[in-house]
């Protein structure tokens, strides 16, 4: 459900794109932003780093499209909102937070988040996701300037990308568990 959840305003403003305005899309995928930010408050979950990037970067565009360039490009609205979306995820692990450690410290037990790799596992998630939000630039680009390239390409493109590193998320953790098992509980720091 979470992932559903963190996915939900991208893949809105992805299916939006086809059907509707690049303002409504973009508009449509900041109220989503905000609605997940409200779901998680309600739960008394923290307010993360990637949906309120996420709403400055969908209203940014926004504006830029309503107020400045409403003739922009399709293809160049997709390549901002990713670029953006990039520039979150490189600059939570510049701060060394990296987007992915907010969800799953809601996800796991302290003892989980005490283990010494815990933070390396999200870092090496989130630099998968970063990888993913590369290759939807990259196909973005090529929509943008391979003339004669299907517009779908680049959708196949995204939706490949962003299944991946979903499917990684998932598979990732339960990899490293199945590889190290569970360490004994004297293992963790402070429990001795």
């Amino acid at each position: 459900m979470t992932i559903f959840l963190i996915l939900a305003p991208f893949g809105s403003f992805a299916l939006l794109m086809l059907v509707t305005s690049a303002q409504i899309s973009l508009f449509a995928a900041a109220a989503i932003c905000l609605a997940v930010i409200g779901i998680d408050i309600a739960r008394g979950r923290s307010v993360k780093m990637l949906g309120t990037g996420s709403v400055v970067v969908f209203s940014g565009i926004g504006a830029y499209v309503t107020l400045i360039d409403p003739n922009l490009s399709s293809s160049a609205v997709k390549l901002a909102a990713d670029v953006g979306v990039l520039a979150i995820s490189l600059a939570s692990i510049a701060i060394r937070r990296p987007f992915v450690l907010q969800y799953a410290l809601e996800e796991v037990d302290a003892a989980t988040a005490r283990l010494p790799d815990f933070l390396k596992a999200t870092y090496i998630i989130t630099w998968a996701w970063t990888g993913a939000f590369v290759l939807m630039i990259i196909g973005n680009v090529l929509t943008i300037y391979v003339p004669g390239l299907p517009l779908w390409s680049g959708l196949v493109i995204a939706f490949a990308a962003r299944n991946s590193a979903a499917f990684f998320t998932a598979w990732y953790p339960q990899y490293r568990k199945a590889k190290y098992g569970t360490p004994p509980a004297n293992a963790l720091p402070g429990t001795n």
